[in-house]
């Protein structure tokens, strides 16, 4: 286990100080006034694409082509369809341009730049902690491999302890 840098200690004690008795549980937040647009807004923002796109719009508007160029593995159907999600839930602003051909700039609202600090800041966590989330990966499928060839040899299987 690497130690964590004084930056993510920083982090760490700034949330916690920020949870402390004020900040409403998890489970309170899930199930309060609005569970299911709370839960929808999570899931919005918490899709494969959402991040990546609010990271790269950033302080610029950019062109579809633009933003299809700079996130790679995304289909031109899903940069539509995360797109046409971001505007209707208020935070990116689409502008057509009456010229031939048609030209059609995405930029973030100000509801869309307060998110952008925290994809940010989830992004640089995910940097930061990508190879050892691998690690721990390939060695939890390692493991799962290794129980299905004892499996398959008749050999006894140890239980994994329910977690849920």
């Amino acid at each position: 286990m690497t130690d964590l840098s004084q930056r993510e200690l920083t982090l760490i004690s700034a949330m916690n100080d920020r949870i402390g008795d004020t900040m409403p549980a998890m489970a309170r937040l899930c199930t309060g006034e609005s569970p299911d647009l709370f839960r929808s807004l999570l899931s919005r923002i918490g899709d494969k694409w959402t991040l990546l796109v609010i990271g790269i719009l950033g302080t610029d508007r950019r062109r579809f082509t633009e933003i299809a160029e700079l996130i790679p593995g995304i289909s031109r159907r899903m940069l539509t369809v995360t797109l046409r999600a971001l505007e209707r839930d208020g935070l990116i602003t689409r502008t057509v341009y009456a010229e031939v051909p048609p030209r059609v700039e995405y930029e973030l609202t100000d509801l869309g730049r307060s998110l952008q600090a925290l994809a940010l800041s989830l992004a640089e966590w995910v940097s930061d902690n990508q190879h050892q989330i691998s690690d721990h990966r390939r060695r939890f499928d390692d493991m799962a491999q290794g129980t299905s060839d004892e499996a398959e040899r008749g050999q006894s299987v140890p239980v994994r302890p329910n977690r849920s």
